[in-house]
């Protein structure tokens, strides 16, 4: 792919195994900088393991990698003081103050004493964690430990950041905090690599998605893009009463229903011709609908479709 702007990570043919386990089998990727590119995929896709190689933590058995244009295997530290790295557990001190935890990282990246303590007071500040700064990291919930993870993380000011899981088991508003901070990143120039099991978190954030499957990229654009190749939209239909579910449920045969809300949910592209063949039915059943609502396919779709394992070869959706 092609893109105005200059790469940030290039991945060309990465293969990695442990003993006689494949976990990437020739893995390409492309993430222009000053963009947020999502890695999506099951359980143990190796989507941590690519986080590690990309961040110099453990070798590549082959392919070609470069991050902030520096050679992986041969410029590692150039790397290293490139990058920023957030894994799926909080890398904080809880013996310590959140203060305490970034005057050492300003130390590790000898910023020097004033001007680590000015950068440590701008990411409290900046992580609402001004009021917090003193007391011990073993009294902050969860998304403050997060949000210190990442004010860590930005200590070095780095050009690239990778979020391995970063808003895993937090609730929705500190997740919510968490996206407004990766989009403030980005709109200051940082590029963002991030890795998730949520796929509303890489709906809402990034500009381009890959699906990671057995080791292979099985999927990867726009996530409009990736909707759109796939089949898997429904109708809601929503009724008054349990009488007219049941009725509309003998005219759709392949609709999944919700007795307990009385909807019914029946597989359609949305198209206005298929609508039109919807509504007449429903008219010559004399049905009435209380609502109508379309949903087109989502990255839900799109992943299960992806990810789906069966005997056959899948192909794909590139």
């Amino acid at each position: 792919m092609s893109d105005a702007r200059q790469p940030a990570i290039v991945v060309t043919g990465l293969s990695k195994s442990f003993g006689n386990t494949s976990v990437l089998a020739g893995v390409d990727l492309y993430v222009p900088e000053g963009t947020i590119f999502a890695l999506l995929g099951p359980n143990g896709a190796g989507k941590t393991t690519i986080v590690r190689i990309l961040s110099t933590l453990i070798p590549a058995d082959a392919g070609e990698l470069y991050v902030a244009g520096h050679d992986v295997l041969h410029a590692a530290d150039d790397v290293r003081a490139a990058i920023g790295v957030t894994g799926q557990f909080s890398a904080v001190d809880e013996l310590l103050t959140g203060e305490e935890n970034l005057r050492l990282m300003a130390d590790l990246n000898h910023l020097g004493r004033a001007s680590g303590r000015n950068r440590v007071a701008e990411l409290l500040d900046r992580f609402d964690l001004v009021d917090a700064a003193r007391r011990l990291v073993s009294t902050y919930s969860g998304g403050m430990r997060r949000r210190l993870d990442l004010a860590m993380t930005l200590v070095g000011s780095p050009q690239i950041i990778f979020l391995d899981e970063p808003t895993a088991g937090l609730d929705p508003r500190s997740r919510r905090t968490m996206w407004d901070s990766i989009r403030e990143l980005v709109a200051g120039g940082v590029t963002i690599f991030l890795t998730t099991q949520y796929l509303d978190e890489a709906d809402h954030l990034a500009d381009r998605v890959a699906v990671l499957d057995q080791g292979r990229i099985v999927a990867e654009g726009t996530s409009e893009e990736l909707k759109r190749r796939i089949p898997g939209g429904h109708v809601r239909l929503q009724f008054a009463t349990p009488q007219a579910l049941d009725a509309a449920a003998g005219v759709f045969d392949t609709a999944s229903r919700d007795e307990d809300k009385l909807v019914l949910q029946v597989p359609n592209n949305g198209d206005v011709a298929s609508l039109r063949r919807l509504l007449d039915q429903l008219d010559e059943a004399r049905v009435a609908v209380e609502q109508l609502s379309i949903h087109p396919p989502d990255l839900d779709d799109v992943f299960f479709a992806v990810t789906s394992h069966s005997t056959s070869e899948k192909a794909p959706l590139s």
